[in-house]
């Protein structure tokens, strides 16, 4: 090659470039899929009217990777803990079609539709008392009553859901589990229909696929998926022992870093807790240039 030219690049070949491309958004979509989000078709009616029938949702599945616990009022994704689910509503395609259905699902260009997948709110957390005590009565959370206005299902008529059609509890929820209601309560099976059970009703964190945060389809409903403020208020017992619970130590500094920051400036300025009396006064004197000699 001649001093100063410059060789050429040759064009890649279109057929040669697709199958690395395709290979590369395969590689990024199951990683997406499978450490950070994920999106699901909703079949059922039991989160009505915060998530209808045929709505997509994304879930987030980065957080039980950084050890995420479900939180009051989170809706959450979770696997058929055992008998939730009747095999025999359970809609199943042709060979042809579940093949093709699961294979573009298990690389995500499908969202999630299995039917053994369930959706709810968390209501209870470990240590959590919850009760209901019948029609027309709230669902309480540590004897705090719930305000589920802004959520539970309306009818055509504008009716309101009763937190509950049956009085239940009062249900301590167990370490590593939760407590769930579907927000549709006359049409969900959830906690409630499965007090009877060895599970009691509750749900493991190990069935947890994670929680869904914002519903992307239709367009037209596309909206975060928030907790209720209702599940933010604590009674005053709840309060004293959230203070009472925090470790000795994390109170010993709470106090000690300011107390030492005070005292490091208070020496910094007379050498002691208090400004030294003939010390003030020598350096006032000094200033003034009136500073009397040494005796």
């Amino acid at each position: 090659m001649a001093k100063g030219q410059r060789r050429r690049l040759k064009p890649v070949k279109l057929w040669k470039e697709l199958p690395i491309l395709f290979g590369v958004a395969l590689l990024l979509a199951l990683v997406i899929k499978t450490f950070f989000a994920q999106a699901y078709f909703i079949p059922s009616q039991s989160m009505q009217h915060t998530i209808e029938p045929g709505d997509r949702v994304l879930v987030n599945k980065l957080t039980p990777w950084f050890g995420w616990t479900p939180q009051r009022g989170q809706i959450v994704v979770f696997k058929d803990p055992g008998g939730w689910l009747d095999p025999s509503e359970i809609k199943k395609d042709n060979a042809f079609v579940g093949g093709v259905k699961k294979v573009f699902s298990w690389i995500g260009l499908l969202p999630e539709g299995n039917e053994q997948d369930l959706i709810k709110r968390v209501v209870g957390v470990p240590g959590d008392v919850v009760q209901c005590k019948g029609v027309g009565q709230p669902v309480t959370v540590n004897g705090v009553p719930l305000d589920e206005h802004s959520y539970l299902y309306r009818g055509v008529d504008g009716q309101l859901d009763d937190p509950s059609q049956t009085p239940f509890g009062p249900i301590t929820v167990l370490p590593h589990t939760v407590f769930v209601l579907g927000d549709h309560r006359s049409d969900s099976g959830d906690s409630r229909v499965h007090l009877q059970e060895a599970s009691q009703g509750l749900v493991p964190y190990s069935d947890m696929q994670g929680h869904a945060f914002v519903r992307i389809w239709p367009l037209t409903r596309f909206s975060g998926l928030g907790t209720p403020s209702t599940f933010s208020l604590k009674n005053p017992a709840q309060a004293a022992q959230s203070a009472a619970t925090v470790p000795p130590l994390m109170w010993g500094f709470t106090l000690a870093v300011p107390l030492r920051a005070g005292l490091q400036r208070r020496r910094r300025r007379g050498g002691g807790l208090l400004p030294d009396p003939a010390g003030v006064t020598n350096r006032l004197r000094r200033r003034l240039g009136t500073e009397r000699p040494l005796g």
